[in-house]
């Protein structure tokens, strides 16, 4: 049960966390003043109590444990579920399809997402990748990156965005139920919140690349 509620917590601040970056996000349509502006905001964020970046760097701390914990206690639950089936196949075809639908989406969905969590950084957060041109400029770094003529970055950009669509739907499905909000009364509420918010940070985020592939922004 602790592992389940260490999982179901973690993920709560990884949903905030995605929908504060979503929002950021979306600043790219206010052009490259407001983007570059607010991206450098958060480098001050908490100044002069915080040093330069302190809050960013308290941020990526927290991230970094939650997701560690997050991934540590789904390979523990996993195996845990495994050696109780034993891989019999005495389980109804509905829980079957039950599983195969979570291993997709909360086992190979997140380690699409992993991967892709590592290339985003190198791309548009240390400026390590740079398909397009290096720039200081985080407005002109995404920009850059989605070129049409680097349709595979955004091929690889949507994919991931779409698995953790499905990851968060049947996540806050999942974590309503380990902190026990998922009640027989409640399902109906639950299902529709996971379904809005997962819709919700999907298009959002899926918007800003999608928008520079098809020249609805550019640097000009």
């Amino acid at each position: 049960m602790a592992l389940k509620a260490a999982m179901a917590v973690t993920g709560v601040i990884l949903v905030l966390y995605l929908i504060a970056h979503m929002y950021g996000n979306l600043k790219v349509f206010l052009g490259q003043e407001a983007f570059d502006g607010y991206a450098e905001e958060l480098r001050d964020l908490g100044y002069p109590l915080l040093p330069h970046e302190g809050f960013l760097w308290i941020a990526r701390v927290v991230l970094l444990s939650a997701v560690l914990i997050h991934i540590y206690c789904a390979v523990v639950l996993t195996r845990r579920d495994n050696r109780a089936r034993g891989g019999a196949s005495r389980y109804q075809v509905t829980k079957r399809v039950q599983r195969t639908y979570a291993s997709y989406t909360m086992r190979w969905g997140g380690l699409l997402i992993a991967l892709f969590v590592i290339f985003h950084i190198l791309h548009l957060t240390v400026n390590v990748i740079a398909p397009g041109g290096a720039s200081d400029s985080p407005y002109v770094r995404l920009v850059n990156g989605f070129q049409p003529e680097y349709w595979y970055v955004t091929l690889f950009y949507v994919a991931a965005v779409i698995a953790v669509g499905f990851h968060l739907r049947h996540g806050i499905w999942s974590g309503a139920a380990t902190l026990g909000f998922n009640r027989a009364d409640r399902q109906g509420k639950i299902n529709a919140v996971a379904l809005a918010v997962a819709l919700v940070v999907t298009v959002g985020f899926l918007l800003p690349p999608l928008a520079v592939t098809f020249g609805l922004v550019s640097n000009v």
